[in-house]
């Protein structure tokens, strides 16, 4: 995986002034490591919480216990709550999550390369789904990956917003 993603995410958050906080699952710590690696990365970056147990997505970053009993980790629901809930905990502008299947075998009912990724932030909360075929290294680089584009596309938006509210709405 390139920095490319993690760089721009670090350059738009540096740009706005804002922070970031990950929740990871199934990724393990990768997008942290992505982050991390460039550097200054410390100006935006806050820290993480890899949460690979299912218990400590509620314990921790506060996914609702029923919702988790019912669907199991590996849903949108729980992967936006994890977002907002490590954006909270670690007091964050922004917050992202992964949670999914990255195999050997299904969980939750749900087969192997099903990633569901979130973002939280400042009035945004957007959850995407990902069917992703490959290796168990693969579905995971690639969940990281796509985490870190989909909080760049917001970072993006939000950015836009901004300028166009600054400039009177022109």
């Amino acid at each position: 995986m390139t920095r490319e993603p993690a760089g721009e995410v670090l350059r738009l958050l540096a740009e706005s002034d804002q922070t970031l906080a990950v929740a990871e699952s199934l990724t393990g710590g990768l997008v942290a490591a992505e982050l991390t690696a460039v550097p200054g990365a410390s100006r935006s970056f806050r820290g993480s919480v890899t949460a690979y147990a299912t218990e400590l997505k509620h314990q921790v970053l506060g996914v609702d216990a029923e919702l988790l009993a019912a669907h199991g980790a590996v849903n949108a629901q729980v992967a936006e709550e994890m977002a907002a809930g490590v954006r909270r905990a670690l007091g964050a502008s922004w917050g992202i999550a992964t949670t999914g299947v990255a195999g050997p075998d299904p969980q939750d009912g749900q087969p192997v390369g099903t990633v569901f990724v979130a973002v939280a932030g400042p009035g945004s909360r957007k959850t995407a789904r990902l069917r992703l075929n490959g290796s168990r290294e693969e579905i995971r680089r690639e969940s990281a990956r796509t985490v870190l584009e989909l909080l760049s596309d917001e970072l993006r938006e939000n950015l836009r917003g901004q300028d166009t509210e600054q400039n009177g709405g022109i």
